[in-house]
Order: structure tokens, then C-alpha cells, then sequence
């Protein structure tokens, strides 16, 4: 006979299996952007896919491969070009395209004058060239790298996707909770993956069109350059596309354009700030509520994991730990209401 009986076999079993899935995990950290993307897209595009499958009766995998394709052009393509665009402008600022020295010497002079402040034009250009340094990795390493990420991304999500009623029965089978909890946090997932996806996109694209419109009309050189940059920084709240403004006004305020310096202040911050307010005021309602805080807090965890990509996957992957955390709760008070239960002796 076995001198372990069957507890003590059913728990030497979970401590192989815990280690073995931290090896795992351990082994499969380099595609860790490729896993998190594939569940991000499958998110979004599911119910597109049960659309045009179970309702209008489309081949799987051509909806498949039609999704990939479409997420290709529409999201993928489009961010990396607009990321190599932003790194190529970065390395060439300083050689032909600007007169970077004569602006800071302005700025430099009018903050001294009037801020008290004498290097501030220099100081900011540092502390934004470590953003831009920290913020662009992913772009700046080998693109084998991007390729290879994006292989697996959708190698993931094509069988996600055409075996998408085999996965989602395996999640719900292997789920550490309770079917009804499983579906509660799904449901809980996709508004989550909506609101830090595709409600900040949205708000991102509007925003770094605004203030690209602003720059042009107001005559701050490369408009369109600078609008790609708040649309990046759009996924900041703290920051967000209306404070860059405020460097260009002072811009004008030091080339002796006052009046275009206030207004376009004004446009900034009042007119660009307002939108961000009211578009996730509509997105709130009509999605879900991702607090400042976790969008923050987000992505000072996604920069330094996913680069760029972090601007977008640290909230999201934040959401996701909190989300968990609040069915943990869910189902360890219940699991309290059943012992009080059975603690209690009958009458």
C-alpha cells in the first residue's frame, strides 16, 4: 500500500503543479506581450466574430483570418508607423530639423525673467529625451523581436478565435471559481478591455487631431509630429495632450506673440481638456469606469514591461489583477457564509 493516502497525494500533485507553472511562466516571460495582446483582441473582436459565424453562418477560419487582417491595418500597422515616424523625428530634432537652440535660449530667457526658473527650456528637453528614450524601446530594439511577437500574437488568436467555443468551455472548467463568478468576471473583463482599449484610443486619436489642428493654425512648426505625440501621451491623465500647450505658448510668448500664446493656452487646456472630460463622461456611461488612478499607476508598470505597448497593456493588465482580486473576495465570503452555516449548531 502507499504510505501517502489520498489527500496527501492530491497535495504533492498541487505543489508539482504550482512549480511547474511558475517554470512555465518563467519560460514564456518573453511573450508575454504576444499572450496579453491575443486576449486584448479576442476581447474586442468576439463579438464580431460570433456575429458574422453563428449568425450569418461565415466560414471560421475566414472570419479568422478577415479579423487578423483587419487588425492588422487598423491597429497594428498603423501604431508602429506612426511609433518609427516619433523615433525617426526624435533622432534627427537636433541636427537639421529645428532651431532648438535658439528656441531654448528664449524660453530659457523668459522663464528666467518671469518664473525665476534659467534652464528650464534645457532641463524639460532632458527629462523628455529620457521619456521618449523610455517610451519608444520596443521600436528602438531589433524588429525580429516585433516580428516575432506579433507571429505569436496571432498564431494565439487565430485558434482562440476558431476554436473559440473549446476555449472559452477549458476556462470555464479550469476557472479557480464558481461558473457564475467565471462569467461575472468575463463580462467584468470586456468592459475593462473596452474602456482602457478602445475608449482611450478613441480619446487619444481625438485629442492628438485637436492639437495638431491647434499647432497649425496657430503657427507652431510640425503640427502633425507634435499631434502623434499627444495622441501618445493622451493615455496619461496626469499629462495628457493638453499640457503640451503650455511649452508651445511659452514658445510664443518668447518669440513676442502674446495674444497667440493666450489663446492657444486657452485652446489647450480649456478647449482640448474639456473634451478628454466629456468623451469619458460618454465612454463611462456607455462601457465602463477605468479610474484615473489604475490608468496611471498602469502605466508606470506597462512601460518598463511591454514599452510603448505599455501605455495600453499596463492599465489593462492592472484592471485584470484587480478584477481578480475582487472575485477572490467574492468567493472567500461566501465561503465564510457556508462555514458560519455548517458551524452552527441547530436549535
Amino acid at each position: 500500500m502507499s504510505i501517502f493516502n489520498y489527500k496527501q497525494r492530491n497535495n504533492i500533485i498541487l505543489v508539482s503543479i504550482i512549480i511547474l507553472g511558475c517554470f512555465l511562466l518563467y519560460a514564456l516571460s518573453g511573450l508575454f506581450s504576444s499572450i496579453l495582446g491575443a486576449i486584448v483582441l479576442f476581447t474586442i473582436f468576439r463579438p464580431l466574430y460570433l456575429y458574422l459565424v453563428e449568425k450569418k453562418g461565415w466560414s471560421r477560419v475566414l472570419v479568422a483570418l478577415l479579423i487578423i487582417f483587419s487588425s492588422l491595418v487598423v491597429i497594428v500597422i498603423p501604431f508602429l508607423l506612426l511609433s518609427i515616424m516619433v523615433v525617426g523625428k526624435i533622432s534627427s530634432i537636433n541636427i537639421k530639423s529645428l532651431p532648438i537652440e535658439q528656441w531654448t535660449s528664449k524660453i530659457d530667457a523668459f522663464a528666467a525673467t518671469n518664473l525665476n526658473q534659467p534652464r528650464f527650456a534645457e532641463n524639460t528637453l532632458q527629462k523628455l529625451g529620457s521619456f521618449g528614450t523610455e517610451l519608444f524601446p520596443s521600436i528602438l530594439s531589433s524588429a525580429a523581436n516585433i516580428i516575432i511577437t506579433l507571429l505569436v500574437l496571432y498564431f494565439l488568436l487565430y485558434f482562440m478565435l476558431t476554436q473559440i467555443r473549446e476555449f472559452e468551455a477549458g476556462l470555464l472548467k479550469y476557472a479557480p471559481f464558481r461558473e457564475q463568478h467565471a462569467l461575472k468576471f468575463a463580462s467584468a473583463l470586456r468592459d475593462s478591455t473596452y474602456s482602457n482599449v478602445l475608449g482611450q484610443g478613441i480619446i487619444a486619436v481625438i485629442q492628438g487631431t485637436l492639437l495638431a489642428i491647434g499647432f497649425y493654425l496657430f503657427g507652431i512648426p510640425d503640427a502633425v509630429f507634435w499631434g502623434v505625440i499627444g495622441a501618445f501621451i493622451s493615455f496619461l491623465p496626469v499629462v495628457g495632450a493638453p499640457t503640451l500647450s503650455i511649452p508651445a505658448s511659452i514658445l510664443l510668448f518668447a518669440q513676442g506673440h502674446t495674444l497667440k500664446g493666450v489663446l492657444l493656452l486657452i485652446y489647450g487646456l480649456l478647449v482640448i481638456g474639456n473634451i478628454d472630460n466629456v468623451l469619458r463622461m460618454i465612454i463611462n456611461k456607455r462601457i465602463a469606469n477605468t479610474h484615473p488612478i489604475i490608468s496611471v499607476v498602469g502605466v508606470f508598470i506597462g512601460l518598463p514591461l511591454f514599452g510603448i505597448l505599455g501605455l495600453v497593456f499596463g492599465p489593462v493588465l492592472l484592471s485584470y489583477f484587480l478584477l481578480l482580486l475582487e472575485i477572490y473576495e467574492t468567493n472567500r465570503m461566501a465561503a465564510d457564509r457556508l462555514e458560519r452555516i455548517h458551524t452552527t449548531p441547530e436549535n
